[in-house]
Parts: C-alpha cells; sequence; structure tokens
C-alpha cells in the first residue's frame, strides 16, 4: 500500500508531472515549428514529410503500445526518464540530420526515437496526472495538459525566434534537446516512490509480479467503455495532432503566407488552446464533462472551417484561435474520464491514451499523402468531420457511479 503524503511531496510530484507534460510539448512543438525549413533544406516533397510522419508515427504506436511493459517492469520513475532521454536524442538527431548529414532517412530515424520516446512517456505521464487528480478529488488533468500547451507555446515562440535570427536546424534543435534531458533528470527525482505506479521496492521474492501487473493492465482493452471514450478522443486527437503538423504548413502553402507567419500562427493556436486547458478544470467541475465538451466540438468545427475559408490572414488567426479553443480539452477530459475508478485508473487511463494517441500521431501522415492530391486545406475538411463524431460521442465521458470530479455541479436556480 502507498504511504501517505505530505503537502510538500504532493506538491514537488504535482510540480515534476507539469514539468514532464511541459517538456513533451516543447519537443512537438519544436519538431513543427521547423517542418517547412526541414522539407526545404533536404528538397522534399509534402507527401515525403507525410512518409516521414507516418514512420514516426509508427514509432510512437509502438511505444503506446509497450507503454505498460516498461510501466511494469520499470516503474514509472525510470519509464519517464529513460523516455525522455529518448525522445530528447531523436529530436538532436532531427536537427543533425537536416543541416548535416543533409539527409532524410537520418532524420526519420530522428523522428523514430522520438514518437517511440514520446508515445512510451505520454501514457506514464498521464497515468501519474490522473493519480493526482484522484488524490486531491479535483478536475485537474486539464491543467496538466495546459503545461503540455505551455510547452508548445515555448517551442513554437523559440521557433519563430530561431528563424528570425537565421538558426538552423542543427543548432535550434539539439539545444532544446539538452534542456528536455535537463527537466527530466530534476523532475523524476521529485515524484515519489508509489506501489501503484510499480515504483515501491519489493523483496526479491516478488520481481516477477511485473507480469500480473502487466495483465491487470492489459485488461481495460476488454471493456467497451474504453472504445467509448476513445471515439471522444479521436476527433479531437485529430484536432490537435492535425494543427501540430499542419498548421504552420497550413499558413505558408494555402494561405501564401512567410514562414515565420506559420509558426506565429501555431503560437496563436497553443496559446488559446493552453489558456482553455488552464480554465477547463474549474468549467468542467461547474458544467460537467458532457456539456463541456459538447461546446468545445462546436467552437473547434467553426474555427477550422474559418481556417480553411479565410480570405485573409488575420481571419486565419482567428481561425487557429478557435481551433485551439475547441480542440483543447477533449483529450484531458478522456483520460480524466478514464480514471473514475481509482482501483482500474492506471490500466483506463493506458488503454484509453493509446487509441487518443493512435490518432493525434498516425493520423495527420495519412493527411499529408491525401494533401497532395487535394490540397492541404481541403485535406482539413476530414478533421472537422471527426470533431463533429467526437461531439456527438461525448456523452460516454459521463462519471461513472461513485465518481464526482466531473460531474458538475448545479447552479441555486436548478437545484431549486
Amino acid at each position: 500500500m502507498d504511504l501517505a503524503l505530505t503537502r510538500s511531496q504532493l506538491v514537488r510530484w504535482r510540480t515534476a508531472i507539469f514539468a514532464i507534460f511541459l517538456a513533451s510539448g516543447l519537443s512537438i512543438a519544436t519538431w513543427s515549428a521547423r517542418v517547412p525549413a526541414i522539407r526545404d533544406t533536404l528538397g522534399i516533397t509534402r507527401t515525403d514529410v507525410g512518409l516521414m510522419l507516418l514512420i514516426g508515427g509508427a514509432a510512437s504506436i509502438l511505444g503506446l503500445s509497450t507503454s505498460s511493459v516498461f510501466l511494469a517492469r520499470w516503474g514509472a520513475r525510470r519509464a519517464m526518464l529513460a523516455m525522455m532521454v529518448t525522445f530528447a536524442i531523436g529530436i538532436a538527431v532531427i536537427g543533425l540530420g537536416t543541416d548535416v548529414a543533409g539527409s532524410w532517412p537520418v532524420v526519420t530515424v530522428g523522428l523514430v526515437l522520438w514518437g517511440f520516446g514520446n508515445g512510451c512517456l505520454d501514457v506514464i505521464m498521464n497515468v501519474e496526472g490522473a493519480a493526482i487528480e484522484k488524490q486531491v478529488n479535483k478536475t485537474i488533468l486539464p491543467l496538466f495538459h495546459a503545461f503540455f500547451s505551455f510547452g508548445t507555446v515555448i517551442g513554437a515562440g523559440l521557433g519563430v525566434l530561431a528563424i528570425t535570427v537565421g538558426m538552423v536546424p542543427a543548432v535550434h534543435l539539439p539545444i532544446i534537446a539538452a534542456i528536455i534531458v535537463v527537466v527530466g533528470v530534476i523532475s523524476v527525482a521529485n515524484v515519489p516512490r508509489r506501489e501503484a505506479a510499480m515504483d515501491a521496492p519489493q523483496p526479491a521474492a516478488q520481481k516477477q509480479d511485473w507480469r500480473e501487473r502487466l495483465h491487470i493492465a492489459l485488461s481495460a482493452w476488454k471493456e467497451p467503455r474504453t472504445y467509448a471514450l476513445g471515439l471522444i478522443m479521436l476527433g479531437m486527437s485529430f484536432a490537435e495532432g492535425g494543427a501540430n503538423d499542419w498548421l504552420a504548413l497550413g499558413v505558408v502553402d494555402g494561405h501564401s503566407a512567410p514562414e515565420a507567419m506559420g509558426a506565429a500562427a501555431l503560437a496563436t493556436f497553443s496559446v488559446c488552446m493552453t489558456g482553455m486547458r488552464v480554465l477547463g478544470g474549474p468549467l468542467v467541475d461547474r458544467i460537467g464533462r458532457v456539456a463541456t465538451l459538447r461546446v468545445l466540438s462546436v467552437l473547434a468545427t467553426a474555427g477550422l472551417l474559418l481556417f480553411i475559408l479565410a480570405p485573409n490572414l488575420p481571419l486565419v488567426f482567428v481561425g487557429a484561435a478557435l481551433w485551439g479553443l475547441g480542440a483543447s480539452l477533449g483529450f484531458p477530459l478522456g483520460m480524466s474520464a478514464a480514471a473514475d475508478d481509482p482501483a482500474k485508473a492506471a490500466a483506463r487511463v493506458s488503454a484509453t491514451a493509446t487509441i487518443g494517441y493512435v490518432a493525434f500521431l498516425a493520423g495527420p501522415p495519412v493527411l499529408g499523402y491525401i494533401s497532395d492530391h487535394i490540397g492541404l486545406l481541403n485535406t482539413l475538411y476530414i478533421i472537422v468531420a471527426l470533431i463533429v463524431l467526437s461531439g456527438l460521442a461525448s456523452g460516454a465521458a459521463r462519471p461513472i457511479a461513485g465518481s464526482q470530479v466531473g460531474s458538475g455541479h448545479p447552479s441555486d436556480h436548478d437545484a431549486r
């Protein structure tokens, strides 16, 4: 059984997971902001970029699908640090492969390392975040994802700065990689050892129990609610992943804007997503998960349609802003719903995160292939349709019996 944590330990734990979420977002936006430069330096097409993303996405799916193995075998602390080092190395290889090697296969190797490490980490950090949410009995998982968005804002902003000063990816990306490793070492040192996260010291006779824990972790795949929550997350994961991979190119290629404007539009999307995630917890605790998801699906649909159809650059930025607001809470609320039952939270969060991240990481590369045939902006209509589907399925996020987190609180008028 896990020992009770002091307030100081809880604060350090929460801060550490905030930092890990931020580092993950930083890595994604760093790569995304430099996609146009990487494409131009390597002299490749959008189809080639899409193929590279598909390979990286496949590595991410492998990381997602094996995350339970690493969690059960190594424990959350060791697994998180190992995966942060892995994807940091991947980020550095992407930069060096672009300007030093000038080779798209080398860049693809970097994407594989980045994808595998980030995919595996994403599941484990969500398990940790859901555990903290239950510890404080409030909807705070959106706030953890806000720190992921803080990371994307910082990454996009640094991308704009790097482009402005003429810093090539071979310098820019390794610097970010070093920062990520430092954040990982410091953060993991402040994550408490917990039996639920397989970190608690065990007698030698019990060291093989990880196989039993792995069996429990995989049991969530037999539950229909896992797939229902996955459907909610599908559309919003496409909306977020599509923005990370294609929003900058959509501004540059679809709306004929300079490269810096593409990175700035990505930053706008990320800022708005971050703001909604900061405010999301209190909003959900007020009106409930289901109502929140339905409202935001309408915002995301309207924003993406405006982004596609806007006749001028200011309206493109308004569309990116609404797109970011609407896509902000689908993933964290799916995670929160998966963790309604503390006894099975780790298994259900792991399974549901895997479904969401398959869409988040594997979907956008496929869109790259389609875009070469019908145009990038026209391809984004596919995401519009998936967002609508996500909104229609939002009822599955309703809290299970006995869970109060995410149920919302009626107003005084309603209570009467």
